[in-house]
């Protein structure tokens, strides 16, 4: 029975109703169907307080509700509102949900590939687009209320992130800004940031998931709960949780080995491990799709760390002739199918695979990966969220904020490539990934399933399940296009003041703290360690460097002594023939080879790639009697390598070609198979001979120490002493280093643009108005390029292909076999461009900016090249992507990302006496054809 209010409460309730009544809010609250959670009431009040917000939630929790309703907020007052996005698809989506409440006419879009309205008063922009407009000081920006930066935990990003700082630093005082982020263990500090750029900003942090997960490991037949008792379900509740003990019993199972020996033993332990293999074993992905779907557990993700992986699973399934559709299933997905790609010509359609993929779709399955077709993916997306599609297998690509939830999501490792090595996932990105199990307002529970691996520890899952630190971490470094715009708006004083004010300062400040009380410790610590060493018989400080200095001697004559052989091993490689057969020393591909080119850096001989230089000494191309075509670098040659055998290589070799390797090999192995190099025989350590060695072991025994009785005792705290010492002083380096580190870089960077003309003092010169309008990791090369006339007289296809050079990373860092490039002038306009690029290397080498740091300009890759000229050139798609062999997807991409490239160009290319803004223009014309302009937005 309901408690009757007192006359006074209901009065103050009754007036608590009236003022919510009055609020923008209450009107909002009812566009939904569902009522907010508490911390979306919360920032949407802080809001309308007029306060900026942070909203740190978990993925699918509905924070971009917040988002929304500053879109509200600023239709009501009149005003404008920008939503940006990390990712065009995420930018697609969103317009297509505020169009549906708002209307056409209301909402525009910005991005790299479309422009619609983009006047409205509210517009979806990627966050590169909002950038550059603050830079350009478009007269968009007038009237804007509010931004919404979607996605903002982005700014981590170690190639896109300082995109975020640049925003949240340059926009007017007047914007509120709306900071939409994932769940992360420090959004009080970066909430801090923000109130001290921004002003007055709410931080809102909710752990609570709107539906709560439960984690499983599936082994064999069976499905095993990860925990024990699971009562903490994504942030509900605080009871502690243990693994489940019966996975622990079942790793320990298949890590024990028995010991018994003897041959009827042995057969004895093998029956055993039999009986118990039976019992453990990886499911294959069809079989895994349908015990969930026995399970009621579909739809899912299942997530492979490899394009290829997922679309081998693709097939799998349909090998196994797995189909999750009824007929009417089928039928509304062809209709929404052919309806989606009407647009597409037949035969590219044949090109692209659909019908293999329409037959996939058909059944109820699909791949999500970047090498997809955009139009393709975003079929798929839209027939999963409907539930014709029920089993998708996606690269981690899909949990980057596409709204695109399931009931389930499989986990097939908890190993992937990070571009340098295979890693453990962290626990950031398993919450990530399995954030996206557990649709709200349709699931009761989420489902996340780990598949059981040989050697897998379950304790290590549960630490990845049950950690919640995902810290925020800055990766802003200053670029060569910011520091011109930042110069012209600001000067450079105030430019340098500005960047102070970022985030990668405040935390790097912030960290400065406690570095200083570690000094402290440290300092106490050496006082302590200096009483230990103390002799009675003399000075112990002077006893233990003279030790010291006698190690570092003999480890220095160590490397000289491999200096000279890297160098000896270095000349004898530049001697090398192609038809040479040698046996590599070390190294993965060790054994008998032969030479097909030797690899020797340009100017002394014809060097790899028509003249581009090797910087690490000769690197020879050769086949392997395993059949690989490798380029070999200097370390599989730690010692001088002679040839064995000559041999004649067939004109007809084609390395490409696998019966062709197969042939030579064949004849290598038959040639000089039998041969037995000659082994390294080990020269005389140059120690023994050593004059300075002699000197300091005579003054080591004269000294007085060399006697003590506690010698040994002594040195070991003498040893501690100057490894905190040594330490201490890193530790005030660090201390040094990171007070005014992002000043620092823009100092050198200024610097680097003064010497080359593109500023005088707080002047932008004519060269550096040109860099400003150039955006991208290459910017200065393409300034240069323009200012040194290198691509006048090019035709646009030309020009397209000498642009793909600024824009496309190779995926593969393999360089043995050198891409192929349009001849004539694209292969003079390459090869000046990869001269000038070697020139600024030099000068950012000699100013100081570091590479590894982020800052500077990579080398171009000419990987791209033949594709871009032969797409622009009118050549058809199935030509195009057999010769480049690459998705159509990354095709589309990169085609893209050189018409972005193109059309700056055509921006920054001087008017007057050249022909490079007018073909930069026709080049985009003919490159935004067929696949490639198709629109994204439906």
């Amino acid at each position: 029975m309901t408690e009757e209010l007192s006359p006074a409460e209901a009065y103050a309730a009754a007036k608590l109703r009236a003022a919510e009544q009055r609020t923008a809010l209450a009107p909002f609250r009812e566009l939904y169907e569902f009522g907010l959670d508490p911390f979306q009431i919360e920032a949407c009040q802080a809001l309308e307080a007029g306060k900026g917000v942070l909203v740190a939630a978990p993925t699918g929790s509905g924070k971009t509700i917040v988002g929304e309703f500053a879109v509200h907020l600023a239709l009501e007052q009149g005003r404008k509102c920008f939503y940006t996005t990390p990712i065009k698809a995420l930018s697609n989506q969103k317009y297509a949900d505020l169009v549906k409440r708002y209307g056409p006419g209301r909402v525009g879009l910005l991005t790299g590939d479309n422009s619609v309205n983009a006047d409205a008063p509210v517009v979806v922009m990627t966050t590169e687009v909002l950038r550059n407009m603050l830079y350009a000081g478009s007269q968009a920006l007038s009237g804007l209320g509010y931004v919404v930066m979607d996605e903002v935990h982005y700014l981590s990003d170690r190639f896109r992130g300082a995109v975020w700082e640049e925003v949240i630093i340059h926009l007017p005082e007047s914007v509120t800004l709306v900071s939409l982020s994932a769940t992360v263990s420090n959004a009080e500090e970066f909430g801090d940031w923000l109130d001290t750029v921004r002003g007055d900003t709410e931080v809102i942090v909710s752990e609570s998931r709107p539906v709560p997960l439960w984690q499983h490991v599936l082994a064999g037949r069976r499905v095993y709960d990860l925990f024990e008792e699971e009562t903490d379900h994504g942030g509900r509740g605080s009871s502690r949780r243990e693994v489940n003990p019966d996975l622990v019993r079942l790793a320990r199972m298949e890590n024990t080995r028995p010991l018994t020996r003897g041959r009827r033993g042995r057969e004895a332990d093998r029956e055993r491990e039999r009986r118990q293999r039976s019992r453990i074993w990886t499911p294959g992905r069809p079989e895994v799709i349908e015990r969930l779907d026995a399970d009621g557990l579909l739809p899912a993700i299942t997530f492979i760390f490899s394009r290829a992986g997922c679309e081998a699973a693709v097939q799998q399934c349909l090998y196994a002739g797995l189909r999750l559709n009824d007929e009417e299933g089928r039928r509304r997905v062809r209709e929404i199918v052919e309806e989606r790609t009407a647009s597409i010509p037949q035969g590219d359609l044949h090109v692209l695979g659909y019908y293999e993929w329409l037959e996939a779709l058909e059944r109820g399955i699909a791949a999500h990966h970047a090498g997809m077709l955009p139009t393709f993916k975003e079929v798929v997306e839209e027939l999963f969220v409907r539930g014709l599609v029920k089993a998708v297998f996606a690269t981690e690509t899909l949990a980057l904020g596409i709204n695109m939830p399931a009931r389930t999501v499989v986990l097939e490792k908890l190993v992937k490539w990070n571009g340098e090595q295979h890693a453990d996932i962290t626990p950031g990105e398993y919450t990530q990934l399995t954030g996206r199990a557990g649709r709200r307002g349709i699931d009761v529970e989420g489902h996340a399933v780990v598949l059981w691996q040989r050697g897998m520890d379950p304790a290590h899952l549960a630490g990845l399940a049950g950690t919640r630190t995902y810290p925020l971490r800055s990766s802003f470094k200053p670029s060569y296009n910011m520091a011109v715009n930042l110069v012209d708006q600001f000067g450079r004083h105030r430019s340098r003041e500005l960047l102070e004010t970022s985030f990668a300062q405040f935390q790097a400040d912030r960290s400065v703290v406690g570095i200083s009380r570690q000094v402290q410790r440290n300092e106490e610590g050496l006082d302590g360690y200096r009483e230990g060493m103390t002799c009675h018989l003399g000075d112990f400080e002077e006893y233990a460097r003279l030790r010291r200095d006698l190690k570092d001697r003999e480890n220095d004559l160590a490397k000289q002594g491999a200096v000279q052989r890297r160098a000896a091993a270095a000349t004898a490689l530049e001697k090398l023939k192609p038809g040479d057969v040698i046996h590599v020393p070390t190294g993965k591909f060790a054994g008998l080879a032969l030479v097909l080119d030797p690899g020797v850096p340009a100017g002394r001989t014809n060097g790899h790639r028509g003249g581009f230089e090797y910087h690490d000494g000769p690197r020879p191309l050769v086949l392997t009697a395993e059949r690989q075509v490798k380029r070999l670098a200097s370390m599989d040659f730690p010692v001088p390598v002679e040839p064995l055998e000559r041999m004649r290589i067939p004109k007809s070799f084609n390395p490409r070609s696998p019966q062709s390797r197969r042939d030579l090999a064949s004849a290598l192995r038959t040639k000089a198979g039998h041969i037995t190099p000659d082994r390294h025989r080990k020269q005389r350590s140059g120690a023994a001979d050593d004059r300075e060695i002699s000197r300091l072991r005579a003054e080591l025994r004269a000294h007085p120490c060399h006697g003590c009785s506690d010698r040994e005792d002594h040195a070991r705290w003498a040893e501690r002493y100057h490894r905190l010492q040594r330490d201490t002083r890193q530790l005030e380096r660090r201390i040094e280093g990171r007070t005014n580190t992002i000043a620092r870089t823009f100092d050198r960077i200024v610097a680097l643009l003064t010497e080359l003309d593109y500023l005088r003092g707080d002047e932008v010169t004519e060269h550096g108005k040109r860099l400003a309008r150039l955006y991208g990791e290459l910017d200065l090369l393409a300034s240069e390029c323009l200012r040194a006339r290198v691509w006048e007289g090019l035709g646009p296809a030309e020009l397209a292909a000498c642009v793909s050079a600024l824009v496309y990373e190779s995926r593969q860092t393999d360089d043995a076999v050198a891409p192929k490039v349009p001849s004539g002038g694209v292969k003079a306009a390459l090869g000046e461009m990869v001269r000038i690029w070697g020139r600024l290397d030099g000068l950012e080498e000699d100013f100081r900016i570091n590479q590894a740091e982020g800052v500077g300009q990579r080398e171009p890759d000419l990987g791209f090249a033949w594709a871009a000229f032969q797409w622009a050139s009118g050549k058809e798609l199935d030509e195009v992507l057999r010769e480049a062999e690459m998705p159509a997807g990354d095709f589309v991409r990169w085609c893209k990302q050189v018409i972005d490239v193109l059309g700056q160009i055509a921006a920054a290319a001087p008017r007057e006496d050249s022909t490079v803004a007018k073909n930069a223009r026709k080049a985009v014309e003919a490159t935004l054809r067929g696949v490639v302009a198709y629109s994204s937005v439906s």
